[in-house]
């Protein structure tokens, strides 16, 4: 299957291929394995170290990465518009913050400056925003406090493709 991350405008960003490896009541998991090869819009190929999978949450603004150890970003989630599904691909607009939680327990809220540029240099309408906001948000409690698929529910979907 494709994963396809683009900016707001439709600009292509990062997209890759993975593996569709089931759902729970987190959403979609989809693995790729180490070795994995991402490319971000039309730049040169970069090759993922370590294995990954990713949550496509229903309903939510904002996509979850897991990597495997020895990776030093444990969680990573972007705040984007709504995961949509399109047979074998998903595809969701970037809206730049990102929630990190370091391996070492760390909590990041990272961008906010490209969020904040792009609101005006993109013209994200007030609703994006404010969704967009409120992702952010939830998130950094979310992932901090490791509750919901933060607490470990992305461990059994990491062993299939580690």
């Amino acid at each position: 299957m494709q994963v396809v991350f683009r900016k707001y405008g439709g600009k292509l960003h990062w997209h890759h291929d993975a593996i569709r490896l089931g759902e729970d009541k987190h959403g979609v998991w989809v693995g790729l394995r180490e070795g994995t090869t991402m490319r971000r819009g039309e730049e040169e190929p970069v090759v993922f170290q370590v294995a990954s999978v990713m949550l496509f949450p229903r309903e939510a603004w904002w996509t979850a990465s897991f990597n495997a150890a020895p990776h030093k970003v444990e969680v990573y989630c972007d705040i984007t518009t709504v995961p949509e599904w399109r047979g074998e691909e998903v595809t969701m607009l970037d809206l730049d913050l990102d929630v990190i939680r370091m391996r070492d327990g760390r909590l990041i809220l990272d961008d906010e400056d490209e969020f904040a540029e792009h609101q005006v240099l993109l013209g994200y309408p007030p609703e994006l925003v404010g969704q967009a906001e409120q992702a952010a948000a939830w998130l950094m409690a979310a992932v901090g406090e490791r509750t919901g698929p933060f607490g470990g529910a992305h461990e059994p979907w990491l062993a299939q493709v580690s």
